[in-house]
C-alpha cells in the first residue's frame, strides 16, 4: 500500500530466468501483489518467479500482448504497474510516479525512456526503430509522445473496462497508449524515467526480426487509425458512457 493506494505489478515474461529473480528482488515492500505471467517459457522463468512470492500464471496464446491482457485480468489492486522481467524498468521510481498519478488526478502514465540518461543500455538501431514508430503514432493519432513503444505504464485499474485491447504481440505497447490517451474519459500523462540494461538475452537480437516486429506494429496502427477503430470507437464510447462518466468523476 503506497498513499492509500493497494499496487499490483504485472510483469510478462518469456525465457527471462536470468533476469526475473533480480527485478522480484528489488520491488519495494510497499507493492501489495506481483503477477508474473509465463508465456510458454522454455526456462525455469515461472519456477524462479513462484520461488520470490509472486503469483505466477501460464498463458499459452504465444505473445506479448496476451500475456499482459492475461496479467490486467489477473490483478486485483487499485493501480496496475506494467514492468518487464528483464530488468530495464525502474522499480525504485514507482512511488514518485503513483505521487504524480495522486496529486494531479490522473488515470494513466506511460513511461518515457527517451532521452536516454545512459546511452549504452539501448542499441543505436533500437533508438531508430523506436524514434520512427514514435513519429508515425504522432502523425497518425496527433499525439506527441516520447516514446509509443515503453512497456512500463502506471494507471488505475478501474479504467481497464474504458479500453479496448485486440493486439497480441508487441502491438499492443502502441495499443495501450492509443487507448489511454486518445480517450476522453482517462487523464494521460507521459512522464520521462530512467532506463537500466537488459539482464539476459534479447528477444530482438536480430535486425530481422526488429525489421519484422516494426513493420507489425505500423501495419497496427494504420489498422487502428482507419479501420477498427473508426468502426467501433462511436459504439463504445456510447455503451460505457455511464461508466465513464463514473470513472471521471472518482
Amino acid at each position: 500500500m503506497y498513499q492509500g493506494l493497494s499496487i499490483s505489478i504485472v510483469i510478462p515474461a518469456y525465457n527471462e530466468e536470468k533476469g526475473i529473480g533480480t527485478v522480484l528482488q528489488q520491488l519495494p515492500s510497499y507493492v501489495d501483489e506481483v503477477v508474473v505471467v509465463d508465456n510458454n517459457s522454455e526456462d525455469r522463468t515461472g519456477e524462479v518467479a513462484s520461488s520470490f512470492g509472486a503469483k505466477t500464471v501460464v498463458e499459452h496464446r504465444q505473445g506479448y500482448g496476451w500475456a499482459l491482457r492475461r496479467g490486467f485480468a489477473e490483478a486485483t489492486k487499485d493501480v496496475a504497474v506494467s514492468m518487464d522481467a528483464d530488468g530495464t524498468y525502474p522499480s525504485e521510481q514507482i512511488a514518485e510516479i503513483v505521487d504524480l498519478l495522486q496529486r494531479d488526478n490522473l488515470d494513466f502514465i506511460s513511461c518515457s525512456r527517451f532521452p536516454l540518461i545512459k546511452a549504452d543500455v539501448m542499441s543505436s538501431r533500437n533508438v531508430f526503430g523506436n524514434k520512427v514508430l514514435t513519429l508515425i503514432f504522432g502523425l497518425l493519432f496527433w499525439r506527441w509522445l516520447q516514446d509509443s513503444q515503453s512497456g512500463m505504464w502506471v494507471f488505475r485499474r478501474r479504467i481497464l473496462p474504458l479500453m479496448h485491447f485486440e493486439g497480441e504481440t508487441w502491438e499492443f505497447s502502441s495499443e495501450v497508449k492509443i487507448e489511454a490517451c486518445t480517450n476522453p474519459y482517462i487523464r494521460f500523462r507521459e512522464v520521462h524515467i530512467m532506463y537500466h540494461l537488459r539482464i539476459g538475452y534479447s528477444h530482438f537480437h536480430s535486425l530481422r526480426k526488429a525489421i519484422a516486429v516494426g513493420i507489425l506494429d505500423i501495419r497496427f496502427l494504420i489498422q487502428q487509425r482507419f479501420v477498427r477503430r473508426r468502426a467501433r470507437q462511436h459504439k463504445l464510447y456510447q455503451q460505457l458512457h455511464p461508466l465513464a462518466k463514473q470513472a471521471s468523476i472518482k
